[in-house]
């Protein structure tokens, strides 16, 4: 169980780490699109080098295609969402909202997989909307930029959707027995075609630059650590205790942006991630 929980921290740190890339990445007029591009192709990379070296196998049947397909644009979408989102928004703010998909995966839980609603559940929804309630503060002083700061905190929240629907998905397709190597390489290539189409059809322009490749190799490396370490992390310990500590990840965004001066630290955001690491535990413990 130690082994686990020391692979769930690394996951926890990478992931924190990789929330501060996507906000310096963001502050500037930079294309999303390729930037997901980017890292979908180094950990596409990345991912096949491990999997050779393991030896290992996959079986691509129509449940793994179909369930791997879905979860794969559903993690695109919310990874999209979330750096569009921390263009305008603090990085405490967006990825506190994102980390707490598990409030999202829980109600369409409820409602699609039939799993009832507890009372720790209850309470830990409950903890969670305090915390981002919390952080959400206009910021602006102008009406224009709080239209733009309500469209990119509804941005984070989409994400964070998004990210719960990816969770559902990959959960009832493993239930399927969809193969979850073969669904690991799908989610890695969703990035690629999705990064692609964004830069393309949404943002109207495809090139890579030295400053792209440079942050995509960074987020690359860092998206694959994550989820090989959360990997590893539930290879040795149980999903239930793993999963929860990884997304405390919030923690160390906050606290690297506070040592990098990208924004200062309140009682309000101490109280707000208070109130996300109480909904977590709950959540984790119901």
């Amino acid at each position: 169980m130690n082994l686990a929980i020391s692979f769930a921290l690394l996951s926890l740190l990478f992931a924190g780490i990789n929330d501060v890339a996507f906000k310096y990445y963001s502050r500037k007029e930079r294309s999303k699109g390729m930037y997901v591009f980017g890292i979908g192709v180094i950990w596409t990379v990345l991912q096949v080098m491990t999997f050779r070296v393991q030896g290992t196998t996959f079986l691509l049947d129509q449940n793994t295609l179909l369930f791997g397909l879905m979860a794969g644009v559903f993690l695109t979408i919310s990874n999209i969402l979330l750096i569009e989102s921390l263009t305008y928004i603090d990085v405490s703010l967006g990825s506190t909202i994102y980390r707490l998909n598990t409030i999202g995966v829980i109600v369409l839980s409820v409602f699609f997989l039939r799993e009832p609603l507890g009372l720790l559940k209850s309470l830990g929804i409950v903890s969670g909307v305090i915390g981002a309630s919390l952080l959400y503060h206009k910021q602006y002083s102008s009406s224009t930029n709080n239209a733009v700061f309500i469209v990119s905190f509804t941005s984070a929240v989409l994400a964070s959707l998004a990210r719960a629907a990816y969770g559902v998905t990959a959960k009832a397709g493993i239930s399927q027995d969809a193969d979850p190597n073969a669904m690991l390489l799908l989610f890695s290539s969703s990035w690629i075609i999705g990064g692609a189409c964004y830069a393309r059809l949404r943002e109207k322009r495809f090139r890579l630059t030295a400053k792209k490749v440079l942050y995509s190799l960074l987020s690359g490396i860092l998206v694959f650590l994550i989820v090989n370490s959360l990997m590893l992390a539930i290879k040795h310990g149980e999903a239930s205790i793993a999963i929860p500590v990884a997304n405390l990840s919030f923690v160390i965004a906050l606290f690297l942006s506070i040592v990098l001066k990208i924004e200062v630290l309140t009682p309000r955001k101490l109280c707000a991630v208070g109130c996300a690491v109480v909904s977590i535990i709950l959540l984790s413990q119901a």
